[in-house]
């Protein structure tokens, strides 16, 4: 069962809550998020009796939730969740782009990056400051050096910027260097202690999906990061690994309705890393649109041919430009804005 508690409820409020939870001889987990409260009872809900929770003080609404994840199912919000990334909205009836580069590589290659994203529309800047490769001989970033680069480009048209943390004793800088959103790959997506500590900071978290991880999983992995405080989760689909060698991955555009009725959380979609070339990438996000993905996670490049990292999947800035014009004509006809 799940109570969510009303906005700003009192320690007092909720403390009855739990005790009630408690002399039903089950157990419970607070999540405390920035605004909302939710109590999640643990055990056998035949137990409890559901209206005696509803007129509890403080008390907004109570649940019965069947499935292992509970504060990331719809049912607990069914109208659906919308993040403001500095007032930006992700989730609703508005699309959000968000474009860069791979990885962080030079001021002159972010200057560049940054006008292209700007030019092109895009609402929000990526790019890779620490890089998980598959050699240990590849480029691996910059690092910091490469926060400075990203934070400084963007800032000149006041883009939020979305970087991937690999390292939870990273997060502090993450945070010191005000990362408007924390991206979680797909390498990391059950890594659960880095699940944990971004469940604790106040941050929208991108968390994509593991390369053969199923739907529950990935629901599972944003209930970890639930379950802290930290109910600001965008799943992000970027392609699974199957028996396929024509494209790198392949698109699940499936798991975006999947996704859709089982959560409350937006979901988007990252095509560069789904086709693997930069050909296959209009395909694929005009696809994902049409199946109602909330925001396109694309890799633009001022170069693609001189990219330090999967420069084949990159697009052009005039590419990304011509991109986003197609892509607000079909969200135009599914309903819906860039």
């Amino acid at each position: 069962m799940i109570i969510v508690m009303q906005y700003h409820a009192s320690d007092e409020e909720i403390g009855n809550v739990v005790a009630h939870i408690r002399e039903a001889g089950l157990q419970e987990h607070v999540s405390r998020g920035s605004e909302l409260v939710i109590i999640g009872a643990i055990g056998d809900e035949d137990k409890l009796d559901q209206a005696r929770f509803e007129v509890l003080p403080g008390v907004e609404r109570v649940t019965r939730v069947a499935k292992q994840y509970k504060i990331v199912s719809r049912v607990t919000h069914p109208a659906g969740s919308v993040i403001k990334i500095r007032g930006i909205p992700l989730g609703g009836e508005q699309i959000q782009i968000i474009g860069g580069p791979c990885s962080v590589e030079t001021p002159e290659q972010m200057a560049l990056a940054a006008q292209g994203v700007f030019d092109a529309g895009c609402s929000m800047m990526r790019g890779g400051a620490f890089k998980p490769r598959t050699s240990p001989y590849a480029f691996q970033g910059l690092g910091v050096q490469g926060l400075e680069y990203l934070k400084e480009a963007a800032g000149r048209y006041n883009l939020p910027i979305v970087t991937e943390l690999m390292d939870v004793r990273m997060l502090d800088t993450f945070m010191e260097y005000d990362v408007d959103v924390i991206q979680i790959g797909a390498r990391n997506m059950q890594n659960f202690d880095l699940l944990k500590e971004v469940g604790r900071v106040n941050k929208p978290i991108i968390l994509k999906r593991g390369l053969s991880a199923t739907i529950s999983e990935w629901l599972m992995a944003a209930e970890y990061i639930a379950a802290g405080g930290n109910h600001n989760i965008i799943f992000c689909e970027r392609g699974i690994r199957t028996f396929e060698t024509a494209y790198r991955n392949v698109l699940d555009v499936t798991a975006i309705p999947v996704l859709k009725k089982e959560t409350h959380l937006p979901v988007i979609v990252d095509p560069s890393h789904a086709g693997g070339k930069a050909w296959m990438v209009p395909a694929l996000a005009q696809a994902a649109v049409a199946a109602g993905a909330d925001g396109i996670l694309v890799e633009m490049h001022p170069n693609p041919c001189e990219a330090w990292c999967d420069a084949d999947q990159a697009l052009s800035p005039d590419e990304l430009k011509s991109l986003v014009t197609t892509l607000g004509a079909i969200a135009r006809a599914v309903g819906r804005s860039l």
